[in-house]
């Protein structure tokens, strides 16, 4: 028997903020890391292939999920932006990974979802997976287009995945509104590892944020998944505070769980 879960695990947009932080991780679970992005890579890890593919292109995604147990899946738009990037990056690029993953046999995706796919949801609310689709950009439907699809490809074909509804990931806290919204590194690689090792996933919805004091969203619907958050945004508030000061409740960063993604216009108007 393999010492690993999934012996194959393909990660795609791994010369991203997120792919970049989890390549080492991955290596370190898998007996090959296939690491894919539109962009060159440098391949880092002794088990590591790394491989320059387009979501938008069928054919490509065919060849990249060859012989791969586990997709995860950092890749495409990565925030706001044109109708037609959105499109071709992630949905049409969601469909060629799915498709590409079926017809592969892969057994399970997980992928960044995004907390733009509730952003209109008024920040007194608490949320959990259950919650209805509320998205505030071309962003975030396109990433509710991708929730379904997950969906659909479970229910129809019993294709895994963990649909992650990442808030805001970064080294630290920088403002207001990610003092609740903030998902620090190591908690994003514990998030993927529990996300891997989970037994059972069908298609899960989880919310990817740490253990902050300050909580929009309710995990109660992804226990099952074991994530257990360890770092608290809280330790940066004084340090914000002195940076920023106070803010107006009624600043559209802070009224929504979408922040500025929420308020802004339509990008395509600009």
């Amino acid at each position: 028997m393999s010492k690993f879960r999934y012996d194959n695990i393909l990660l795609t947009g791994a010369a991203g903020a997120l792919g970049n932080q989890l390549r080492e991780s991955l290596s370190q679970v898998s007996s090959l890391l296939r690491s894919s992005d539109r962009e060159d890579l440098i391949k880092k890890f002794k088990n590591e292939e790394v491989i320059k593919a387009d979501l938008s292109s069928s054919d490509e995604m065919m060849s990249l999920t060859k012989n791969i147990d586990c997709v995860v899946h950092m890749g495409g738009q990565s925030i706001e932006g044109s109708w037609d990037n959105v499109l071709n990056s992630n949905i049409i690029g969601m469909y060629n990974l799915y498709e590409a993953c079926r017809k592969n046999n892969v057994k399970r995706v997980i992928w960044a979802s995004s907390v733009h796919t509730v952003g209109f949801y008024p920040r007194s609310q608490v949320l959990d997976s259950k919650s209805m689709p509320r998205p505030d950009s071309n962003y975030g439907l396109s990433k509710v287009f991708g929730e379904s699809l997950a969906q659909y490809y479970w229910d129809k074909y019993k294709l895994e995945t963990v649909s992650i509804r990442i808030y805001s990931c970064l080294a630290e806290p920088k403002d207001h509104r990610i003092l609740s919204t903030w998902l620090s590194y190591n908690d994003l690689r514990s998030l993927i590892n529990a996300c891997i090792n989970s037994s059972n996933v069908k298609h899960s919805i989880i919310f990817g944020v740490s253990d902050n004091d300050s909580i929009l969203i309710d995990n109660k619907y992804a226990r099952h998944i074991g994530y257990k958050p360890k770092d608290n945004a809280e330790d940066y508030r004084n340090k914000i505070n002195q940076k920023d000061g106070y803010i107006d409740s009624k600043d559209s960063l802070v009224t929504t769980h979408g922040g500025y993604f929420a308020s802004a216009g339509h990008f395509d108007d600009n």
